[in-house]
């Protein structure tokens, strides 16, 4: 039987030679035997036996070290640097002794990895530095600033844009805990921390660069063309806000009762504005220095402290006692070096101002379509991106603004600012009414009023001096412009004063910062210079308002002393020889009769308020005391019966069951014989001085109940020395 074809070609096969293919290497016989071999090294840096370790070192609970945290921390695993920070904070919490002696270590290790290339490193680095950098005293923190920030202005600069912010967040933190740093040298170009900073911000924003000439254009960045999501802006310009404020002290939404900065203008001189502003301060707010008694000898080995008396009983027509004097010069002295150095850095700030001014407005009118929409809510980042960039503008414009002499240009850029805004005020949204919202909205409305403000006091500055490039039509529709836009601040103000809410918007209650806020723009509205019969009227509305406002406030609303401070202000205004405003009381007679109204108030108000509340009791009886030495024209026979009557019961009382009753006055502090400008004191100051000009009776009544009220106490010698002195006068 023939064989198959099978068994044929297996035979042929066994003895066939295998043909070479061009480009094909040599084949392995087939029973070769593979003898290559793989190695792999494990890493035990923590269990070597060369190394000793310590047991009673502290550990977290995978038995790490801080050598060991400090030696992952550079790993190249991101995971393994997370862990490494979670190690840290771990360790610090349990043996919070570690630091005194590894701060400069762990400060070391964990500032180069601000910029990682990971986010979550930085996200987890980030909330490490928000945990430690509180529980370290600022002293044990400074040192390290240099190296902190050192990184910190690096990663702003970096490649990537998430890193940039994470740098600004990084900032933050920083501003909070050691910000006299971070500011230091901003507006110089000597390669300062401050100057650093600042160039990062500007970089991050693509705003350009303040190098060149101060009246040329901004110089473009190179990297111009980074594109950041809305978040990420509102994470820069919220920081930036941050920044400026504590570099230039400047704030940006509050101000204080004792801040009358608006009345600066109003007055010849510097000297003649401080010595004003202290009239009503109280003593636990001035600088502290020794009292004296008066004695009719002088020891010459005791002449190193000022000699200060009540000069009421001895030269009623004095605005201010000696010791008060000393205080005004010292203080003029710090308010000159102060201004002397804010106006050296003016021109730095000019140009800073004139860099962002494009990038305020591209990111305002991005966001103010969708934040005031009439049709739908405000998305919460573009609503806190607008409040950020008024908050900005309101920075830079208002510190520029609020000198002598303000840069023309800078007010023509404000000016374009609030034209964008115009059409938006008032600000009020149609969606939601959370309570966040509405503060922003009240915000972004006192900040706009402020800004329009001090561009009309601004404009009454530089009015005389206009510009030669502005044309006469230019000019009046310029006019126009702000004509409008204080027709508008004026209604919100009228509305915001008496607490008028209509259906479609919601006027949040003012609250003393808010109210503080508000006083420039009252100010501008009452004295505009450039008053005709219409602003007249105006003005005298604003004022019944602003009066009538006061009045309606109890003694132990939140407002009382913000309200008192700023109407008593109004009415020494005009008793002053060196005032030079257009403000005027006028001879409106709803209006004085309110201010009669509000003065008659007093004397109850320091009754409510008794010794609960010194610092306001002490500047209402300043007030009292400075109006009765100047003889201002409401201080007549009408007004001093009422307040000899009114105060009467602040020192005494006869009720018909109890019988005789001391009032508040017995319950203020004891200031001793030591201390004579002590309340008590000043208080019986000004009683003298009502019994002195005020009717006999009404007089009579108010000495009898203070001769009550001091029977056995310390002040019975000075009250009985000064009924001596009013005798002798009579």
């Amino acid at each position: 039987m023939p064989k198959s074809a099978k068994r044929r070609k297996e035979k042929a096969a066994d003895f066939a030679k295998a043909k070479l293919k061009l480009g094909k290497g040599k084949q392995a016989p087939s029973n070769a035997i593979d003898t290559s071999f793989k190695a792999r090294s494990i890493a035990l840096p923590s269990q070597s036996i060369a190394v000793e370790k310590d047991d009673s070192a502290p550990t977290t609970r995978r038995k790490l070290s801080l050598n060991d945290l400090l030696v992952n921390i550079k790993h190249h695993n991101p995971g393994t640097r997370k862990d490494t920070i979670f190690g840290f904070r771990e360790l610090l919490d349990a043996h919070w002794e570690l630091i005194d002696s590894s701060l400069p270590i762990l400060v070391n290790a964990t500032v180069r990895i601000i910029g990682d290339e990971d986010a979550g490193v930085r996200k987890a680095l980030l909330s490490f530095y928000s945990w430690l950098l509180p529980r370290i005293p600022k002293e044990d923190l400074v040192p390290h600033a240099p190296l902190i920030l050192l990184f910190t202005t690096s990663a702003q600069t970096h490649i990537f844009p998430e890193i940039r912010i994470d740098a600004v967040r990084f900032l933050n933190i920083f501003l909070e805990h050691f910000p006299e740093v971070i500011v230091s040298g901003w507006d110089t170009a000597n390669n300062s921390h401050g100057s650093r900073v600042l160039e990062g911000y500007l970089g991050v924003l693509s705003a350009g660069t303040i190098t060149g000439d101060a009246e040329g254009l901004p110089v473009a960045t190179s990297t111009a063309s980074v594109m950041l999501t809305p978040a990420s802006k509102l994470v820069v310009l919220q920081s930036l806000s941050r920044f400026l404020e504590a570099a230039t002290g400047f704030q940006s939404t509050s101000s204080t009762f004792e801040d009358a900065w608006f009345l600066t203008s109003s007055f010849n001189t510097t000297e003649a504005y401080i010595a004003f502003s202290q009239l009503l301060q109280p003593s636990s707010t001035q600088n502290s220095s020794p009292h004296k008694a008066w004695s009719s000898e002088m020891d010459p080995e005791d002449d190193v402290s000022p000699v200060s008396s009540s000069l009421a009983t001895r030269a009623s027509n004095l605005s201010i006692q000696l010791q008060e004097l000393s205080n005004d010069i010292a203080l003029c002295r710090t308010f000159c070096e102060v201004g002397a150095s804010t106006s050296s850095g003016n021109p730095f700030v000019v140009r800073l101002a004139k860099t962002l001014h494009p990038t305020l407005i591209s990111i305002f009118l991005d966001c103010a379509p969708l934040v005031f929409s009439p049709s739908s809510s405000p998305p919460e980042t573009e609503m806190e991106l607008v409040l950020a960039v008024v908050s900005i503008t309101r920075i830079l414009y208002g510190l520029i603004i609020q000198e002598s002499s303000p840069i023309l240009s800078a007010i023509d850029e404000l000016q374009t600012i609030l034209g964008y805004m115009a059409p938006f005020f008032p600000f009020y949204s149609s969606g939601r009414k959370d309570v966040k919202t509405e503060q922003v909205f009240q915000d972004l409305n006192l900040t706009y009023c402020d800004l329009t403000s001090r561009l009309v006091l601004a404009s009454q500055n530089t009015g005389s001096t206009p510009r030669q490039s502005t044309s006469r039509g230019k000019k009046e529709r310029q006019l126009g412009r702000n004509a409008s836009q204080a027709d508008r601040v004026q209604e919100y103000v009228l509305q915001i004063l008496h607490e008028q809410v209509s259906s479609s918007q919601l006027v949040r209650a003012l609250t003393p910062t808010a109210y503080n806020s508000l006083l420039p723009t009252v100010w501008s509205l009452l004295n505009y210079s450039g008053r005709n019969g219409e602003h007249l009227e105006r003005s005298e509305e604003v004022l019944e308002a602003i009066v009538e406002h006061a009045v309606k406030k109890g003694s132990k609303s939140a407002l009382k002393r913000s309200t008192f401070n700023f109407v008593a202000r109004l009415v020494l205004l005009e008793t002053d020889v060196h005032y030079q405003g257009a403000f005027q009381f006028g001879t409106g007679i709803e209006v004085n009769k309110m201010i009669e109204e509000w003065l008659s108030q007093l004397p109850q108000v320091l009754w409510e308020l008794g010794p609960g509340n010194p610092s306001t009791s002490e500047s209402i009886v300043l007030f009292l005391l400075r109006l009765l030495q100047r003889r201002s024209r409401f201080i007549h026979e009408q007004t001093l019966t009422s307040l000899q009557t009114r105060f009467a019961p602040y020192f005494h009382i006869t009720h018909p069951t109890r019988g005789a009753i001391r009032g508040p006055f017995t319950r203020l502090p004891k200031n001793g014989l030591a201390l004579p400008s002590g309340l008590r004191r000043r208080i019986l100051d000004v009683v003298i001085l009502l019994c002195t000009h005020g009717s006999l009776s009404s007089g009579t009544i108010l000495r009898d109940a203070v001769d009550s009220a001091l029977v056995d106490t310390e002040d019975d010698e000075y009250w009985a020395h000064l009924k001596r002195d009013y005798t002798s006068r009579s």
